[in-house]
């Protein structure tokens, strides 16, 4: 047995133990701990996705094609799984918006299970699942707060927040994304969970063009979650979306539907990321990645979160 398959024959153990005792059936295995094993592993109720990442050191395909094959056997020996369990995607450097461009088209889709609820999940065809693991705490966050609140879930991909947010007691909610394809698996996701239509609602929409509309009609939310894309090319969208020059306007654009003693959640996974809160409108800020980064992450600059709200609350 090798080196790789070693660790994860331990560390399977450590987290499937740790999963269970938190009813956790989707959650991250292994993140580069070995140097010359660049993967990250998530697993997914019986299935382990591997994302290959990109070694300085391998100067041909050749080199590249043979070290995942090497261990990819080592990640089958470790965690005892048949090579059906095993998803391979291949992580290279994106252009805007490819992690949501479509890899392939065979649809393998399965429900997983978290905090009572169900999500489906797309193991093959994108470079995303359709359930973000490090927002995990963040969703819970934003289901024990949610009661009795009107709750906007802007850049809302497959509508997981609003999910939380509607077992939470929320009144209503609205769902926004410019996908069609994620507004689709989104409803999927609420019919699963029982959400009523009426009452949660979803909205194909640009967000940075929907927020001042959405002023003008004097909409006000309890609880906003903006988890808005690094960057993206997309023609549905008006011009370049880069979050480092957007969040300003994005985040200004939420403080004025928020409702007085409400809570805006806003959360960017760019490594690069400075708030510009001298160009925000008043309000308190608060830095939350400390408690939103779950514990199987051992990247703790998977994502930064805020809670803002109003200087008065």
């Amino acid at each position: 047995m090798g080196v790789l398959a070693n660790r994860l024959e331990r560390m399977g153990k450590h987290w499937r133990k740790w999963a269970r005792k938190r009813s956790i059936t989707c959650y991250r295995l292994y993140d580069r701990d070995i140097p010359d094993y660049p993967f990250i592993i998530d697993w997914y109720e019986t299935r382990a996705v591997v994302s290959a990442l990109e070694r300085p050191k391998d100067d041909s395909e050749e080199t590249r094609e043979r070290w995942i094959r090497e261990g990819l056997e080592e990640i089958r020996t470790g965690l005892a799984l048949e090579a059906d369990q095993v998803v391979l995607k291949e992580r290279r450097r994106q252009t805007g918006g490819q992690q949501h461009e479509k890899q392939e088209d065979s649809r393998d889709e399965t429900v997983v299970h978290e905090g009572g609820h169900r999500f489906l999940v797309n193991l093959t065809d994108y470079l995303d699942t359709g359930l973000f693991l490090d927002h995990r705490i963040t969703r819970e966050l934003v289901g024990e707060m949610a009661e009795g609140g009107r709750f906007l879930n802007l850049f809302a991909y497959t509508g997981s927040f609003t999910v939380y947010a509607a077992a939470g007691g929320a009144v209503a909610t609205d769902t926004l994304d410019i996908s069609n394809t994620y507004l689709d698996w989104a409803h999927r996701n609420f019919q699963l969970n029982g959400l009523d239509p009426v009452r949660h609602r979803l909205e194909r929409a640009d967000c940075l063009r929907w927020l001042p509309d959405a002023a003008r009609q004097r909409r006000e939310y309890d609880l906003i979650v903006c988890d808005p894309p690094t960057f993206s090319t997309s023609k549905k969208m008006t011009g370049v979306f880069d979050v480092g020059e957007a969040h300003p306007e994005l985040i200004n654009g939420c403080l004025r539907l928020l409702a007085p003693g409400g809570s805006l959640f806003f959360s960017s996974n760019s490594r690069s990321f400075r708030m510009k809160e001298d160009e925000l409108s008043p309000c308190t800020l608060e830095e939350i990645s400390h408690v939103t980064v779950p514990e199987d992450f051992r990247n703790k600059k998977i994502h930064h979160c805020w809670r803002i709200t109003h200087p008065q609350t």
